[in-house]
């Protein structure tokens, strides 16, 4: 007999607690999801710490430090890249479009245009220059897997910036 009556106290609550989650707001809920999954989580550690059970999380913790450690050169190398995919990203969620156009109209490449490719700033000298170009073919000639495209455009800088 009172096996009914738990069920009956349990489905009544359901239907009151269901009527309740149905007028909260979505942020609301959202809020008291992560309060709840992080209260989960948190419950979890604390009983596999007081049982023992915590040494595989630690060795994966040192795993994913190992694998930061070796995807950073690699990030690293592709950051000015990823700079510029974050910056349209957050462009096109905002709505406009960073991406504007850097040759001049006629198509030619100006000064400012040779610095930035080389990555250098205005008024840089000429062994900075030879420095910068010799830098940047190293790492994008063809003969190492590069672009003919970007080396011309290296090229091209190098001699914009030194015929000035």
């Amino acid at each position: 007999m009172i096996r009914i009556y738990l069920v009956l106290l349990l489905i009544i609550i359901s239907f009151f607690a269901l009527r309740r989650f149905l007028k909260t707001p979505p942020a609301q809920i959202a809020r008291y999801t992560k309060i709840l999954g992080l209260g989960i989580v948190g419950m979890i550690l604390i009983y596999l710490g007081a049982t023992g059970r915590l040494n595989w999380l630690f060795a994966l913790a040192g795993v994913a430090v190992a694998f930061m450690f070796r995807l950073i050169p690699v990030l690293l190398h592709y950051a000015p890249q990823l700079h510029r995919l974050w910056a349209e990203f957050n462009a096109a969620k905002q709505g406009t479009s960073s991406y504007q156009r850097t040759s001049s109209p006629s198509g030619k490449m100006t000064i400012e245009e040779a610095y930035e490719v080389l990555g250098l700033k205005m008024g840089a000298s000429k062994q900075e220059i030879v420095e910068a170009h010799r830098k940047l073919m190293q790492k994008i000639h063809p003969d190492r897997g590069g672009s003919d495209y970007l080396a011309a455009k290296i090229n091209l800088a190098k001699k914009i910036l030194l015929a000035r």
